[in-house]
C-alpha cells in the first residue's frame, strides 16, 4: 500500500483535470530595432494561458546604453506614470522604479543583437482588461508601445 504522501499526490493529480488547474505556458515574441520600434503594436494572450513567456529581440546594432530596449507591461492607466518615474532611474534598474507594484512584468534592457525572456503569471490579469506594453528607456516609451489583450 502506498504511503500517505504518495496517496495525497495521486489524489491531487486526479483532481487537476476536473478543476482546470493544469498549467499552460504561452510563448510570445516581439522584436525591436535601432529605429525605436517594436515589430508589433498588439500582443494577444489566450484566456487559458496560466503564464506567459515573452522573448524580446533587439535586431539593431547599438549598445544598451545608447539605444537599449526593454519590454514593460502595466495597466494602461499606469503606463505613463511608470514610464516617467523610470526615466529618472538608471540602466541598472532597467529604467523602472525598483519594486514598483504597478509593473506587471518586465525584461531587462538589452542592446543590439541581444535577446531576453521574461515569464509571468496571468493570474493578475483581467480578461478584457486594458494593458499597455512599452519600452521604458528614456524617450522611447511614447513611441515604443502597444496593447496586450488577455482573453
Amino acid at each position: 500500500m502506498p504511503n500517505r504522501a504518495l496517496r495525497g499526490a495521486l489524489a491531487l493529480l486526479l483532481l487537476l483535470p476536473a478543476t482546470g488547474a493544469l498549467a499552460r505556458t504561452c510563448d510570445l515574441s516581439i522584436g525591436s530595432d535601432d529605429a525605436m520600434r517594436f515589430d508589433t503594436s498588439e500582443l494577444r494572450v489566450a484566456d487559458d494561458c496560466t503564464q506567459v513567456r515573452l522573448t524580446l529581440r533587439h535586431t539593431g546594432r547599438q549598445k544598451a546604453a545608447a539605444m537599449g530596449h526593454n519590454w514593460v507591461l502595466t495597466r494602461t492607466a499606469d503606463y505613463r506614470p511608470v514610464a516617467i518615474a523610470g526615466g529618472r532611474g538608471s540602466l541598472a534598474h532597467s529604467y523602472l522604479p525598483p519594486g514598483d507594484g504597478r509593473v506587471i512584468a518586465h525584461t531587462r534592457v538589452i542592446g543590439g543583437g541581444e535577446s531576453t525572456t521574461v515569464t509571468f503569471p496571468t493570474a493578475g490579469l483581467t480578461r478584457g482588461g486594458d494593458y499597455t506594453f512599452f519600452c521604458s528607456f528614456p524617450g522611447h516609451w511614447n513611441v515604443m508601445r502597444g496593447k496586450l489583450v488577455f482573453g
